[in-house]
């Protein structure tokens, strides 16, 4: 299988090229030229296997210059392990009703979704420059909107042969998902905020990849940039692996029957966690509607509902930071596979959302998305009402992202009347964003800083993850910050 770009099909790499790469040279997104298909019998094969070994099954699939034998060493060595998760099932599903169900995605090291692939990605990294033949060190650059910052940098820790430097906006993220940056161990990493959203970190980022003159002074000084946002495809694969294994695991819990279509709700911000949910669809994973829940920042919605995407709008910074996005990367590679894969009219969309910040897609590619795609919204009232809802009706405790999406399922089956049982997806644990969380709960007083994590165990009955309480004996070792512009001299810097 070859990885082409969304703006050039010419360009034709292997797996290992592309996920070395990272992102096309001509700014497109790097993506499968098809989509391998499973059925029944695949599924059926998954059911009593553990999640690390569903993940090789489906990811080999995709990776053909890697062995199966290569994937399960990648696994085995404490990537789907009671080392890094605190949940032997990994991505558990809960249970709320015969329905609705919540898949877990925050038990990694990091206690955000970010882990089910950045625990994976640097070992697919260092194989594919072994694989290419490339002498050159790896420098990882990364945009975050708060948590695939932290899951980058401990993914990468120290890993031979790379390092990395996170960009996140400066007063962006929570409390907890800012120190856990700035705290950072490790020789080989480096953490800096960005004066703005993060759309101007993520775009600065872009700009960096796409100067060839940078390119060249890094390539004589023994390095060159890849990706481990999502735009890489690295980071996409691993992340279809989980809506497969909640589909098993429904199965097993005798919720749905082999071949029961299922809904999925993701709370969506740089559109990759449920475009990973389609690309399973499109392989033959029984799903339904795709529900699409955004934030205020629903520019996704919007999309949706009228074909225009339109970034020219006021940015909210909300309690569900990771969703505070207006330019949605990885739409690109949905766009490329509804217009059939016509690279032209992609490569017109994004110039176009360049120069005048939106662009509007044909009718037939809108009927194409809205056949699939259910997009809606929660604000920042909505959310602390779900909190709040949910925990006292179910005793349940979910994060702001949770929220948003258990509002937008909610939604959905009122507007539509489809009772098809579904999953919503939970992307991060509730004690990242504990201020918010107890503020909604109806605590007048929350405590300052890394009490509130204490606070919302006292109120909740749920201990914190360990990763989050450790945070009190860490040292802040990043502290800096630069305009947009700026960030090219922090590269130069840490790789002078």
């Amino acid at each position: 299988m070859k990885y082409i770009s969304t703006r050039d099909k010419t360009v034709s790499l292997t797996a290992s090229q592309a996920i070395a790469q990272g992102l096309a040279r001509d700014g497109g997104l790097l993506t499968p030229e098809y989509l391998p298909q499973i059925d029944a019998a695949f599924l059926e094969g998954l059911r009593e296997k553990t999640y690390g070994q569903r993940a090789v099954a489906v990811m080999k699939l995709f990776l053909e210059d890697f062995s199966e034998e290569e994937l399960t060493a990648f696994t085995q060595a404490g990537y789907y392990g009671p080392d890094k998760f605190d949940d032997e099932r990994i991505a558990p599903l809960t249970t709320l009703d015969d329905k609705t169900h919540c898949l877990e995605l925050w038990h990694g090291p990091t206690s955000a979704f970010k882990d089910m692939a950045l625990q994976l990605l640097p070992h697919l990294l260092t194989a594919s420059l072994r694989k290419t033949d490339e002498e050159k060190t790896v420098c990882i650059l990364v945009a975050t909107s708060g948590d695939t910052g932290k899951a980058a940098l401990e993914g990468f820790k120290d890993v031979d042969r790379t390092r990395i430097l996170v960009f996140y906006p400066k007063d962006g993220v929570s409390e907890v998902q800012g120190l856990q940056m700035k705290t950072q161990e490790g020789n080989n990493v480096g953490v800096c905020a960005v004066h703005g959203n993060f759309d101007d970190a993520q775009t600065g980022v872009k700009i960096l990849f796409s100067d060839e003159t940078l390119r060249a002074d890094l390539a004589r000084r023994g390095y060159f940039l890849s990706s481990a946002n999502s735009i890489n495809w690295g980071r996409i694969l691993p992340q279809v692996v989980y809506y497969i294994s909640a589909y098993c695991d429904l199965l097993n819990k005798g919720t749905i029957s082999m071949g029961d279509k299922v809904n999925y709700c993701v709370p969506t911000g740089n559109f990759g966690n449920i475009l990973a949910c389609w690309f399973a669809k499109q392989m033959g994973l029984p799903v339904g509607k795709l529900i699409c829940a955004s934030n205020s920042n629903n520019v996704l919605t919007d999309f949706i509902q009228t074909g225009v995407y339109d970034k020219n709008r006021t940015f909210y910074t909300t309690m569900s930071p990771s969703m505070d996005i207006l330019v949605s990367s990885n739409l690109e590679r949905l766009l490329f596979f509804l217009s059939g894969g016509d690279d032209r009219a992609v490569a017109g969309y994004m110039k176009q959302l360049n120069t005048t910040g939106s662009y509007t897609v044909s009718d037939a590619l809108k009927a194409k998305l809205q056949a699939e795609f259910y997009g809606g919204f929660c604000d920042e009232t909505r959310t602390g009402e779900i909190i709040k809802s949910v925990w006292e009706k179910e005793h349940y405790l979910i994060d702001p992202h949770t929220a948003v999406a258990y509002g937008v399922l909610a939604e959905y089956r009122e507007k539509t009347g489809d009772e098809t049982p579904a999953v919503f997806v939970s992307t991060a644990s509730p004690f990242k964003f504990c201020a918010d969380v107890l503020e909604s709960l109806g605590v007048e007083k929350v405590a300052p800083g890394l009490d509130a994590l204490d606070q919302l165990t006292s109120v909740s009955g749920r201990p914190a993850p360990a990763p989050l309480a450790s945070l009190r004996n860490k040292a802040v070792r990043f502290e800096g910050s630069v305009d947009k512009e700026q960030m090219i001299d922090v590269v130069l810097e840490m790789l002078q």
